[in-house]
């Protein structure tokens, strides 16, 4: 499958990548910082853009099967590049007759809000990071209404374990025997899966350790 990544050169994003260029797909990381996507590997082609730049997107979005979104902004806390940069690739999907759309967010958005703990709610989304979960809220909201074959992916908190392969998925929003944090790798082989699992087609699945 011809699969493009956004967010190819941030924490997820290089190892969703790697996944996926594992699994025989043929890759194309779109970042803005070509040099941070590593050396190159049969299969992967890269672009250079901003996911902010509208018409760099839809150009890029051209003649893919499909789309994984791993949007992330570092240290600031004020960006919107998960929202709108997700905008704009729903947009160029949508122009280019693109369909399949895998959408990394967080737990705790909208009804998982119930499977964090106190810690989750109050410290972090609810002051540190405030902004950039508002932000994550909005993008799901505008996956949501893409029309798109669309799967939001809500993992917990980043881990730099190594992969587990065992971790729930799925769970009820009002599940709290969760440990709040997944290996990294285990969070790119489960957006990997989407791409031919349709299991959680037009649904939002929380997964976490």
């Amino acid at each position: 499958m011809k699969v493009i990544v956004f967010g190819a050169t941030g924490t997820l994003g290089k190892i969703v990548t790697d996944q996926l260029l594992a699994e025989g797909h043929s890759v194309t990381a779109f970042a803005r910082r070509t040099v941070n996507v590593g050396a190159t590997r049969p299969g992967l082609a890269v672009v250079a853009g901003d996911a902010l730049d509208a018409d760099a997107v839809a150009d890029a979005v051209r003649g893919h099967d499909a789309v994984v979104v791993t949007l992330g902004a570092g240290m600031n806390r004020k960006s919107v590049i998960r929202s709108q940069g997700t905008l704009n690739i729903i947009r160029g999907m949508q122009k280019h007759d693109v369909q399949r759309l895998i959408c990394q967010s967080t737990l705790g958005a909208h009804e998982s809000w119930g499977n964090l703990n106190f810690f989750w709610k109050r410290i972090m989304f609810g002051a540190l990071l405030r902004p950039v979960f508002r932000d994550h809220e909005l993008q799901e909201q505008l996956v949501r209404a893409s029309g798109l074959d669309w799967t939001i992916v809500r993992p917990s908190a980043f881990d730099k374990a190594p992969a587990t392969g065992s971790f729930h998925e799925g769970f009820a929003p009002d599940e709290r025997r969760l440990t709040l944090k997944i290996p990294l790798a285990d969070i790119a082989a489960f957006l990997a899966r989407q791409l031919d699992d349709l299991q959680y087609l037009h649904r939002a699945v929380g997964i976490s350790n």
